[in-house]
């Protein structure tokens, strides 16, 4: 398989790198990228996290071949001279290397297998890699669909949220045969500063899963505290303070701290705008409670959230950041 994908195939890399400057051994990724901006590359999805992932691309000059189900999505790129696509079928037929970015297994198969999809017109060789959060038996799915058709299909979720895909410093979690990952590599180091290989199909989607199950619990930690705190005559910003120099530091508290006006450039300062939205958090919780069900594993904790991000979407927190979990507190007093 690894012949026949031309130029796609031809970068090299470290199944693991992070930050920049890239190591020496990227070289050849970095060289072979001059040849390969020539060959457009497909990206289907370009909502909160696709639009700065598909600019971050550009930057890196590749021309692109755009759909988004919203054809509002795509002007500002088709006024910048890229190509817009009728449907994922169109983009498959006229790329060989497509990446989606979909909120939903449904969306996955549908942009996929669906009568429009774009295993209709996928090229024999074709890379296809899904930086959707998914359930991972849908990957491995939609892997085994792809493979008769003669391309290569790999999973590569994110972390790091908007600010990290603005800035291309986006972590990417791959899951798919290891000898295509320095071809896949080529493309995400365009968009993060780690790629790391996790192993098999549905490798990379188990590994978001369990991170964001963690996000969950900690950003509920932290706004249980600081709603404490703050009901205990604390300042918010004293407090978090404390909080970021102490052993209860971490990622929710110094970096995306729910608590308006302690920090700026954060959802929780702008109405809880923006940012990663509370249904996509309780259906990551979801396909987490999914996991552990088919793999017996206790997730305590992991349950509680789900259950909290549920309740935040029936009581109109849907559409605001998941941190507005501090907010949801604040208002609700029959705990």
């Amino acid at each position: 398989m690894a012949a026949s994908l031309g130029l796609r195939g031809a970068a090299s890399g470290l199944r693991y790198w992070s930050g920049r400057p890239r190591p020496a051994a990227s070289l050849a990724a970095v060289c072979s990228r001059s040849m390969a901006s020539k060959t457009p590359v497909g990206f289907i999805g370009l909502g909160n996290m696709g639009n700065p992932m598909a600019k971050n691309l550009m930057k890196h000059g590749y021309p692109l071949i755009l759909y988004d189900v919203f054809p509002d999505a795509c002007k500002e790129f088709q006024e910048a001279g890229e190509q817009v696509a009728s449907s994922p079928a169109d983009v498959a037929e006229k790329a060989d290397r497509i990446i989606t970015m979909l909120p939903t297994s449904m969306n996955s198969v549908e942009v996929y297998s669906g009568a429009n999809g774009i295993l209709q017109k996928v090229k024999k060789g074709s890379l296809l890699i899904d930086s959707s959060t998914i359930d991972p038996s849908v990957s491995k799915q939609l892997a085994k669909e792809v493979e008769k058709m003669g391309a290569v299909f790999m999973d590569a979720p994110v972390s790091g949220g908007v600010g990290a895909a603005q800035s291309g410093n986006l972590t990417f979690m791959v899951g798919g045969v290891e000898d295509e990952f320095a071809a896949a590599q080529e493309l995400l180091g365009c968009m993060g500063s780690n790629v790391i290989y996790c192993g098999a199909v549905g490798t990379g989607q188990a590994a978001k899963i369990c991170n964001n199950m963690l996000l969950a619990i900690s950003m509920i930690g932290t706004a249980e505290a600081m709603n404490l705190g703050i009901r205990s005559g604390l300042d918010p910003k004293l407090l978090a303070k404390i909080l970021n120099m102490s052993s209860g530091r971490c990622w929710s508290s110094d970096t995306y701290n729910p608590v308006p006006g302690v920090m700026d450039g954060v959802p929780s300062s702008n109405n809880y705008q923006g940012g990663f939205g509370t249904t996509l958090m309780a259906k990551d919780l979801g396909l987490a409670q999914d996991s552990a069900t088919s793999t017996k594993s206790p997730i305590l904790l992991g349950s509680l959230a789900h259950q909290i991000y549920r309740m935040m979407c029936a009581k109109g927190y849907s559409t605001k950041d998941f941190s507005s979990v501090f907010q949801y507190l604040r208002e609700e007093e029959t705990f």
